[in-house]
């Protein structure tokens, strides 16, 4: 935990008890603040007052002594007690931005994009430390930022950063930024695709700046590395997927290469499968260069990279049939990338509805054997899927994994995977795409259980 937050003058006040929030109260309080906090979970609060910390009444502060508002990323900026910081001149944090005050003397790397960010980081952070050097991973990949050690010592903060939690970083400045994609996303936060990419083009904030990694396969980010190109200031690196750069990072054919000279066969890269994550390896190789890594020992490290949970993780097969958790596909853009990987498909998709829909994932549906609908988006899903998909309203995730391995054990067709790549977000049925995902892992598991005890009875 950081200790060594920056004393204010003035009490922090802190909205929202969550993981983030907790530990952002635990750190001021360590380093000597005056904290009050709020959550409207009544649950929350009960375990924040058993932990000592100190709680508003309700959301109202009074804003007098008040020296700045840390509101947890996930809040609205139009909540009216952000409203009312705002009009009352109080400043209003997020728990990186103490974090980088508080470190200031240390090196930040922060990784944003609508999808792949999470990979990408924990890439870095793994390149990082198979060349021996000492790295913090966390931000929005599920480590809050003021629960990461104190570098006190040479070392590097490798942060995924959401836009939600570029709006909550009014002065910090990254020493190395990663742009991987932007796609329609949280615009209900947003208000507006313009005003979610200026989000996210806030990582290339200069001041500590120096090398910027923008992925140019968009046209949005395209436009934004032509505008970073024009600093004089700033190494500006592309990253393109199927094509070879001679001024950049690009897969090609499936080698990663570094201005056209080959690095190494990422089609060898178990945990890094599909082309979306030839993306990721290309910005952490980009990144982890310019930390002065040499190419070889990123190279072994993408090659050995185990990969991560929820993201394309592959749960185990059964008669022949693949089972991957991908719970944290929560657009359309990212459940494409999925189905790109994988012919025929067996695919639960569902939740809570995202304003893309299954658009992005259009182009992939003649891979699709079989849709299994579930949560509260079935009946819009059923509506886009109708005539193009076939597909079977599920309501649970559970019915949806029984339906799927049953159909497709029983269509017997090889290369068949049931592919949980939900496109939705998880909060009508489950508190996160984390908890969705071990419920998947936990049926699949189920599932086996019973194959091996089937298996073991007509042994007998």
């Amino acid at each position: 935990m950081i200790v060594g937050t920056s004393h204010f003058d003035g009490s922090i006040a802190i909205l929202g008890l969550a993981r983030s929030g907790m530990a952002t109260a635990r750190a001021l309080m360590a380093g000597g603040n005056q904290v009050l906090a709020w959550d409207d979970s009544p649950e929350r609060v009960k375990a924040a007052a058993q932990a000592g910390i100190p709680i508003q009444k309700g959301p109202d502060f009074d804003w007098r002594g008040i020296a700045a508002l840390v509101p947890s990323p996930g809040i609205p900026l139009n909540h009216p007690t952000m409203v009312a910081a705002r009009a009352t001149g109080v400043d209003i944090l997020g728990d990186v931005e103490i974090l980088w005050r508080a470190m200031s003397e240390r090196q930040f790397v922060g990784i944003t994009g609508t999808n792949g960010k999470s990979t990408t980081t924990a890439l870095i952070g793994h390149i990082l430390e198979h060349a021996r050097q000492t790295v913090q991973i966390g931000g929005n990949l599920g480590t809050p930022a003021l629960s990461l050690d104190a570098l006190w010592a040479e070392g590097t903060y490798v942060l995924e950063m959401s836009s939600f939690q570029l709006d909550l970083t009014p002065a910090m400045s990254f020493d190395i930024a990663v742009l991987l994609n932007i796609t329609p996303d949280h615009l209900d936060r947003h208000g507006s695709m313009n005003a979610y990419i200026t989000a996210k083009r806030n990582i290339f904030r200069p001041g500590r700046l120096k090398t910027a990694v923008v992925g140019i396969d968009g046209p949005d980010t395209l436009r934004i590395y032509r505008e970073l190109r024009l600093r004089d200031d700033l190494d500006v690196i592309p990253v393109a997927t199927g094509r070879r750069l001679l001024d950049g990072v690009a897969t090609n054919g499936g080698l990663l290469e570094d201005r056209g000279r080959a690095i190494c066969d990422l089609q060898a890269a178990i945990a890094l499968t599909g082309r979306h994550n030839w993306q990721n390896a290309a910005a952490a190789y980009a990144a982890t260069r310019a930390l002065g890594v040499d190419p070889e020992t990123i190279a072994r490290a993408i090659l050995n990279f185990p990969g991560l949970a929820h993201r394309m993780e592959h749960i185990t097969a059964i008669d022949g049939v693949q089972f991957i958790n991908d719970s944290k596909a929560t657009n359309g853009e990212a459940a494409a990338r999925a189905l790109a990987c994988f012919n025929p498909i067996y695919w639960i998709v569902g939740g809570r509805a995202k304003s893309d829909g299954l658009r992005a994932a259009q182009p992939y549906f003649q891979r699709i054997a079989h849709a299994f609908l579930i949560g509260e988006a079935e009946q819009n899903l059923a509506t886009e899927l109708d005539g193009r998909v076939d597909h079977s309203f599920c309501g649970t995730l559970d019915t949806a994994l029984d339906a799927a391995a049953a159909q497709a054990r029983a269509d017997g067709r090889p290369g068949a995977v049931v592919l949980f790549s939900p496109a939705c977000a998880s909060f009508d049925q489950y508190t996160d795409f984390e908890s969705r995902g071990e419920a998947f892992r936990e049926r699949v598991c189920i599932l086996e259980q019973r194959q091996s005890e089937q298996a073991l009875r007509v042994c007998a």
